[in-house]
């Protein structure tokens, strides 16, 4: 009998990305993602190979997270709640803990060839606008846009028809192209480091001179868990500097979170330490930033594989 171990393992990290994809969150992923496999052990005897071991953990995998997603809301963005303030003197809300808000996932955890060729479909917009559809739509979609299953394979990992998945396709594509220009985030420009390396300078010396010359003039900043956001370089520029950015407040650790840079942020506790705060998950177009994304969650440094307190510098 094939070993259960050597049979599933493989298929780990690409169903981690798929829970995620479905759920917009990493912690309720990972929960999923073991559910599938105490699933999948508990089933594996009778398991007779009338179809891939890769479809058939895809099957358990999707019907679980779709079970979850009957009694859970979808996890936004504040842009996609309200609209934003391009002044940055407005009165920020305060943090909103009741609202399930999305997550970014670690690169680390998932398959680093999918990731690197665009194949892994977990840029952050693309996730974001995932969230605006029902949870079967999300799932035909991932399934066949993402994951290039055939409609007859995805009529039977959802037990419908080829014709009820057609139609859900149609529905999510449609709902997505009214979500916005999702396509133009999915391609990362080349030659990051310089720009990056730039911009965590401006931020931990709390220059607002430097951090300007980075930004599009477009840019947009949003901070869940707090609805407050923002777009415009004077509004993005003006709020970092007036309400965030102070000499020796800050250390930024580099890491990659859903395909692209992203940031590690420590903030400074008085006595030396720096404890985590949150995470930064940064859109760059061309030679600009575009989008900062600032997850002011400090639970989310770990699953980086990162220290809760990093030492005097």
């Amino acid at each position: 009998m094939p070993d259960f171990a050597t049979e599933t393992e493989p298929f780990r990290p690409e169903l981690l990305a798929h829970c995620y994809r479905l759920l917009g969150s990493i912690h309720d992923a990972e929960d999923l993602v073991q559910e599938t496999y105490l699933r999948a052990w508990r089933a594996f005897g009778g398991f007779e190979g009338r179809s891939s071991v890769r479809r058939w953990l895809y099957k358990i995998a999707t019907t679980a997270c779709l079970t979850a997603l009957e009694s859970r809301a979808r996890r936004p963005l504040p842009s996609g709640l309200g609209a934003p303030a391009d002044d940055h003197r407005v009165a920020v809300a305060a943090a909103d803990p009741s609202v399930p808000w999305l997550q970014p996932i670690p690169d680390a955890l998932l398959d680093p060839a999918a990731v690197v060729a665009g194949r892994a479909g977990v840029r952050l917009a693309f996730i974001a606008a995932l969230q605006l559809l029902p949870a079967r739509q999300r799932a035909v979609l991932t399934l066949r846009d993402v994951l290039a299953f055939r409609t007859g394979e995805v009529a039977e990992l959802l037990g419908t028809t080829p014709a009820a998945v057609d139609s859900a396709l149609r529905r999510a594509r449609g709902r997505l192209a009214e979500a916005g220009p999702v396509a133009a985030d999915l391609a990362e420009p080349a030659g990051q480091g310089p720009l990056l390396d730039r911009y965590v300078d401006a931020f931990v010396r709390a220059d607002p001179g430097a951090l300007v010359t980075l930004l599009r003039a477009d840019v947009e900043l949003e901070m869940p868990p707090i609805p407050t956001w923002f777009t415009g370089r004077d509004a993005v520029a003006g709020f970092l500097s007036r309400r965030v950015l102070r000499p020796g407040a800050w250390r930024l650790v580099p890491s990659r979170a859903n395909g692209q840079p992203a940031l590690l942020e420590y903030a400074a506790t008085g006595d030396g330490r720096f404890e985590a705060h949150g995470v930064q998950v940064l859109t760059l177009t061309g030679t600009r930033i575009a989008r900062i994304t600032a997850f002011n969650d400090a639970s989310l440094v770990p699953v980086f594989g990162a220290h809760a307190v990093l030492g005097p510098v």
